[in-house]
């Protein structure tokens, strides 16, 4: 059993949207594992084996555990395979803790990586089924933040990532091919860090990360809220 998983449509989505969180977790001593549904290719200047290397050299740098499934790129969909494939590592790795990308976006692979994920987790809590693993349902499932559209929405809470802003940019840079060998992305760090700072300044604190929940949050002691 893990505390996070954390599941991207393409290398990079988790580190974009929530790098300085994972960073902290496994800073704390938490066990968190990344999957990408896909490999995020073809991109410009990008290949298979690069996007291998960028991603593996990433998690490294964020100490987070990493595994890529073999969906399709560009033409992922909601579909029986999809959630089967996610709904196995669920089984095998038996989060406690569930994050999926933000549910509306301009990027129509994101759009059903959420899709996906919610309903493998529910899938994977299946007895009578021909899939993999021992049924299990995280317990919570939070959405980060990392969309191609210009929108603002309020978030059910912000993750103080003052401490781990520096990982999270570090293990943007590894994506070399997405980022700096791409001149129409040249600005994509420097905004993923403004924004980072943003939203830590909303919270009183020098970076954050926002995160998004269906359901209801509770919190044990109030007094632990930044």
């Amino acid at each position: 059993m893990i505390d996070a998983l954390c599941v991207g449509a393409h290398p990079d989505d988790v580190e974009i949207g929530m790098g300085g969180t994972v960073a902290g977790m496994v800073r704390r001593g938490l066990e968190v594992a990344i999957v990408d549904l896909t490999d995020g290719e073809p991109t410009p200047a990008g290949s298979s084996e690069t996007r291998a290397k960028e991603s593996a050299a990433a998690a490294a740098v964020l100490g987070a555990r990493r595994r890529t499934l073999d969906l399709p790129n560009r033409s992922l969909f909601d579909g029986v395979a999809e959630r089967t494939a996610l709904a196995e590592v669920i089984r095998e790795l038996k989060p406690r803790l569930l994050f999926l990308p933000y549910p509306e976006d301009a990027h129509p692979d994101h759009v059903a990586a959420a899709a996906i994920g919610e309903a493998a987790r529910f899938w994977a809590k299946f007895v009578k089924t021909e899939m993999s693993g021992e049924p299990h349902y995280p317990e919570k499932v939070y959405h980060y933040y990392a969309v191609h559209l210009r929108l603002l929405k309020k978030p059910a809470f912000v993750v103080d990532i003052s401490p781990d802003l520096a990982a999270k940019m570090d293990a943007l840079r590894c994506y070399a091919s997405q980022f700096s060998a791409n001149p129409r992305n040249a600005e994509v760090l420097p905004t993923m860090e403004m924004m980072a700072r943003s939203w830590g300044a909303l919270i009183g604190t020098a970076a954050g990360e926002p995160f998004f929940c269906r359901e209801e949050i509770g919190v044990a002691r109030v007094e632990d809220l930044v």
